[in-house]
C-alpha cells in the first residue's frame, strides 16, 4: 500500500510541473536555451576577471566561479558535449601551468572554487578533481596553520572556522558542501552546511523573511538577499527529507519568497534596496531571486498558481537587461557593508559584471530542468 501511496504522490508532482504553462511559450528574446548559449559562449570568450579592476586577477574570483558554474550545468541539461569540453579546457590550466591562479582555501569566498572540479567530476568522471573539489569542501572544517583562537571555537560547535554571518556566506559555503554530497553522497557535506544555515537565519534572518546586509547595517541590500535566497535553493535540491533542518530551512525560505513577491516591481525586477521605491532596477539580485523561485516552483516548494507568474515575469524582465553580445547590464558593483542608504544608490552600474552573468545561467538551468 505505501509503495502505490508513493507512486501516486510522484506521478502527480510529474503531473504538476508538467503543467506550469509559466516556463513555455517564451516572447522573443526570453527563450532560456538561447540565453544560455549566448551568455555560456560568451563566458568562454571572457578573460578571467579582477572584480571589473584592470589586469588579471591575482586568483579565480567567486564570480567567475559563479558564472562558470552555471555554464557547466547549463551544458549537462542540454546535453552538449562541445560547450562541456570547452569549459573543461578552461579550467585544465589552472591544474598546471596556471595552478598559481587556484584561489587558497583561506576565506569563504575563495573556497568555491571547489564548485568547478566538483561539477567536472559529475559530468567528467575524472577522480582528479573529485579529489581536487573533495579537498576544497573538507578547508572550511579543517583548521588551518596559524589559527585564530575563535575558530577552534567555532569548530567545537560543530560550524565552520570560516563562519563570519555575512549573507553572502550562505552560497559560498551551501555551494561547494551541497556540490561534495552530489559528488559523493557524503551526508556529512550535505548535513554540516544544513546546520551552518540555521545558525545564520537563527541570526540574522528578519521577521519579514528578508535579511540586512549585516547586524549593524539595517538595509536589505538585493544581491546581498540574492546570495542567500540562491544559497537556501542550493541546499534544499539536495537536502534529504530527513534531515532535521529541513523544515525549518524550508520554512525560512518560503517566507523570504513570499516577501519578494511583494517587492517585485510592475516591469518584473527586484531592486537595488529591496523594499526601497526609491532605488534602481538590479539584475544580479533579480537574477538570483528568479532563479530561487522557478526552483521552488518546479520542486513544489512554492504553489505554483501564486509562484509561476512571478517567476516568469522576473525572467523576461531581466532578459531585457542583455545586451546583444550576452553581457548584463545594471549589475551593482562588488559592495562592502556600509550604515547608509546613499551608498547603495551610488554603487557603480556594471555591464557584463560576473555577479550578473552568474544568476542569469541559474535561471537558464532552473527553467530547462
Amino acid at each position: 500500500m505505501k509503495r502505490y501511496l508513493i507512486l501516486f504522490a510522484m506521478l502527480g508532482f510529474i503531473g504538476a510541473t508538467a503543467q506550469i504553462k509559466e516556463f513555455k511559450n517564451w516572447p522573443k528574446g526570453s527563450d532560456p536555451k538561447e540565453i544560455g548559449n549566448l551568455l555560456a559562449w560568451h563566458f568562454l570568450e571572457t578573460p578571467h576577471t579582477n572584480f571589473g579592476m584592470p589586469g588579471p586577477p591575482g586568483s579565480i574570483t567567486y564570480a567567475e566561479v559563479c558564472t562558470w558554474y552555471g555554464a557547466l550545468k547549463f551544458a549537462a541539461i542540454t546535453k552538449n558535449p562541445d560547450l562541456l569540453n570547452k569549459l573543461d579546457l578552461r579550467f585544465r590550466p589552472l591544474l598546471y601551468e596556471k595552478k598559481n591562479l587556484q584561489p587558497k582555501p583561506d576565506h569563504v569566498d575563495p573556497n568555491i572554487f571547489g564548485s568547478l572540479p566538483l561539477e567536472l567530476f559529475m559530468q567528467t568522471k575524472n577522480p582528479l578533481y573529485l579529489d581536487m573539489g573533495k579537498w576544497f569542501a573538507d578547508q572550511q572544517w579543517t583548521m588551518p596553520k596559524n589559527a585564530k583562537p575563535e575558530y577552534q571555537a567555532l569548530l567545537d560547535k560543530g560550524l565552520t572556522w570560516q563562519t563570519r554571518m555575512w549573507i553572502d556566506d550562505m552560497y559560498m559555503i551551501n555551494n561547494i558542501q551541497a556540490q561534495a554530497y552530489r559528488a559523493t553522497g557524503d551526508r556529512k557535506y550535505i548535513d554540516r552546511a544544513a546546520a551552518e544555515m540555521v545558525v545564520y537565519l537563527d541570526a540574522i534572518q528578519r521577521p519579514n523573511g528578508l535579511f540586512f546586509h549585516a547586524a549593524d547595517v539595517p538595509f536589505f541590500w538585493g544581491r546581498g538577499n540574492g546570495w542567500m535566497a540562491a544559497g537556501m535553493t542550493e541546499l534544499l535540491i539536495s537536502l534529504p527529507a530527513d534531515n532535521k533542518d529541513r523544515p525549518r530551512i524550508l520554512k525560512a525560505y518560503q517566507t523570504m519568497m513570499s516577501s519578494l513577491k511583494q517587492y517585485q516591481t510592475k516591469e518584473g525586477m527586484w531592486l537595488q534596496l529591496v523594499d526601497d521605491a526609491g532605488s534602481w532596477p538590479e539584475t544580479s539580485g533579480t537574477g538570483m531571486f528568479t532563479f530561487a523561485m522557478i526552483t521552488g516552483v518546479k520542486k513544489g516548494w512554492l504553489d505554483a498558481k501564486e509562484y509561476a507568474p512571478v517567476a516568469r515575469k522576473g525572467w523576461i524582465a531581466l532578459t531585457k537587461y542583455i545586451e546583444a553580445n550576452g553581457d548584463v547590464r545594471e549589475v551593482c558593483q562588488g559592495t562592502n557593508k556600509e550604515n547608509s542608504r546613499q551608498f547603495y544608490l551610488d554603487r557603480k552600474r556594471i555591464t557584463g559584471d560576473m555577479h550578473g552573468q552568474a544568476p542569469v545561467l541559474w535561471s537558464v538551468f532552473a527553467l530547462l530542468q
